[in-house]
């Protein structure tokens, strides 16, 4: 019998340890992913470090109704994660000169009331612009579904701001669904068109799209669900779903992974216009895990992350740039929120506790 050299020896040993590893790893997610298995609605979890998955996996159904299982494959409405990628259309049509980020709003969309003068595009990306919430403004037994131009059509009518534009922080949905028609106006093409020519498409993400009923389609859907009475229900749209500016984005773990690779480069934003999203232009004092906000981004410390939240779903992309480092968490059902879900999961692989 031959024997087996030292170097190789050592080379199977270090093999099977990192299997092990990885199995073990693996398991300990699981375990903290057991409400999310079986015949429920599910999730899917995706770890990065240095753009490789460390764990790429899904969870329960994505279909109750026909039992279809969530696949890394699998696309879930991002809710407000999908304001990084409404973001990322400005900023890179700031890039192309085709608008500036200290446009005023008005400029774009002129039918806006004069007291919206004074907002700019950067105040509606760091919600800075004091709008008020058109959300508040719909009529409260509201059932069809609104579009980001009705979100304009409520707002034409509001002759009054929280604030001063600039002085204060107050998240704002409908801030979003406008710089997504600014994006459709400065670009000459629809919002959902922009993004698939501009970002979608040269990333690679080829199943990832802003939903738009009757014109596209949302290939490996899951369904949202809310718990009703101890029962599962599907729940997956509401007055509010069908805004895209603000969260209208269906996508997969599979393509964020492509997303999150290329915020480490110039192939889609320059180095200058990633350092300015990702920079506090906006601080925030009463929430916790928040320092302030980007564009499109929550700054905490190190850390930049988004939950998107919407009826039947809820989801979170939690970065560590300097580290190489990304947790994203898609699920849908209604709760919980899965926010400290993904800083468990991160704590499983930089023991080291990353700030926060």
């Amino acid at each position: 019998m031959r024997l087996a050299t030292p170097i190789a020896s050592v080379l199977a040993l270090l093999l099977a340890g990192c299997a092990t590893g990885a199995g073990s790893m693996q398991s300990s997610v699981d375990a903290l992913m057991r409400d999310y298995t079986g015949d429920v609605p599910g999730a899917a979890v995706l770890v990065l470090r240095e753009g490789q998955p460390l764990l790429r996996r899904g969870y329960g159904l994505a279909d109750m109704d026909a039992g279809i299982p969530v696949t890394p494959a699998t696309n879930f409405r991002l809710a407000s994660v999908s304001k990084q990628f409404t973001a990322a259309a400005i900023v890179l049509l700031a890039q192309d000169g085709k608008l500036s980020l200290d446009d005023p709003v008005r400029k774009w969309l002129p039918s806006l009331p004069e007291v919206a003068d004074p907002i700019t595009l950067r105040h509606l990306l760091t919600h800075s612009s004091g709008l008020v919430d058109y959300e508040d403004l719909m009529a409260p037994d509201a059932v069809a579904q609104v579009h980001d131009i009705d979100v304009l059509h409520l707002l034409e009518r509001e002759h009054r701001l929280y604030f001063a534009p600039g002085s204060d922080y107050r998240y704002s949905n409908g801030a979003y669904a406008l710089l997504a028609l600014i994006v459709g106006k400065a670009s000459g093409r629809g919002f959902a068109s922009f993004l698939h020519q501009r970002i979608f498409e040269p990333l690679g993400m080829a199943h990832t799209v802003a939903y738009e009923s009757g014109i596209s389609t949302v290939a490996n859907r899951a369904y949202g669900h809310s718990l009703v009475d101890g029962q599962w229900q599907r729940t997956d749209q509401s007055s509010t779903s069908a805004v895209l500016g603000d969260g209208g984005i269906y996508s997969s773990i599979d393509d964020l992974s492509k997303w999150d690779a290329a915020l480490y480069d110039d192939r889609l934003l320059s180095d200058a216009s990633r350092a300015d999203a990702f920079a506090l232009h906006t601080p925030i004092h009463d929430e916790a895990d928040v320092d302030g906000y980007g564009y499109g981004w929550r700054i905490h410390g190190e850390v930049l992350w988004h939950s998107g939240e919407t009826i039947g779903g809820r989801n979170v992309i939690v970065r560590w740039p300097k580290r190489h480092f990304t947790v994203v968490v898609l699920t849908n059902r209604n709760d919980p929120e899965p926010y400290r879900l993904a800083l468990k999961i991160a704590d499983l692989y930089l023991p080291d506790s990353p700030p926060r």
